[in-house]
């Protein structure tokens, strides 16, 4: 038996409440940051928080139309197709994972599951990685300008604007990049926890998630730079104001004693 694990970022994020309220297919699996559920005999789709959707045996034309129904509890829709495949195959003598592939010795739910939520990290992982690349790429625009020219070439409002946007934006990868720990099922079962390792290393997860952490780390270096230009441009223009006013207090005095 031969399926598909299809994974697709369709938003920033998905109320996972919300969904298990209202989406009207057999619940199986969930907590506070993911839903599992099975559609009809051997379809399931796996709901997650940070906005991807995996779906199981389901074919292009019914994704689509799924999707639609869970946009309707996400924020921040997105258009670009970020999305993975692995094809699963039942029926191996062992459990094996190669690029592409999948193989279960026999199929259980909780295997399948594991094929399905690491697929859906990968594809979240791709997600953080696009955004954490445009942040740093206009953070070193930035300082390209700072070493060329002695200084920002952003300031005031716009520069709190882009620390404020940056920073939102860190802390939402921040907040979800935690979801990378391997699931408790796991534990207690020696099966699921080598099936899980090894999609893993296929998917390369821990080093791409290394590789976001360390860009963020990064970022978050350059936004404590920009901040401490910021005030010190602003404890500059304070000193120079009471400079003035205490200059025009001097003339005053001066004035009022000439006359």
């Amino acid at each position: 038996m031969t399926g598909k694990a299809y994974a697709i970022q369709i938003s920033d994020s998905i109320s996972i409440r919300n969904c298990k309220n209202n989406f009207e297919e057999e619940l199986i699996f969930y907590d506070s940051d993911e839903l599992f559920y099975q559609r009809f005999q051997g379809q399931y789709i796996y709901v997650f928080k940070y906005g991807v959707v995996c779906f199981y045996n389901i074919n292009k034309e019914e994704i689509k139309q799924i999707c639609q129904e869970i946009l309707k509890y996400a924020k921040n829709i997105i258009l670009e197709d970020i999305s993975e495949h692995i094809n699963v195959v039942v029926g191996g003598t062992t459990n094996k994972v190669s690029f592409g592939t999948v193989t279960l010795k026999k199929f259980n739910v909780e295997s399948l599951r594991l094929v399905m939520l690491n697929v859906s990290q990968s594809v979240a992982l791709d997600n953080y990685a696009n955004i954490s690349e445009q942040i740093l790429e206009d953070t070193r625009l930035h300082t390209t300008y700072l070493e060329e020219k002695g200084k920002l070439d952003i300031n005031g409002v716009n520069l709190k604007k882009y620390i404020g946007r940056v920073l939102n934006i860190k802390n939402k990868i921040s907040e979800n990049l935690y979801i990378f720990d391997s699931p408790d099922v796991t534990w207690d079962d020696e099966t699921l926890n080598k099936l899980d390792q090894n999609l893993k290393r296929v998917f390369d997860l821990k080093d791409r998630y290394r590789s976001i952490h360390d860009q963020v780390e990064i970022i978050k270096e350059n936004l404590e730079l920009f901040k401490d230009i910021m005030f010190h441009r602003e404890s500059s223009k304070l000193e120079w104001i009471i400079i003035i006013l205490i200059l025009v207090e001097v003339i005053d005095l001066f004035i009022q004693k000439l006359t």
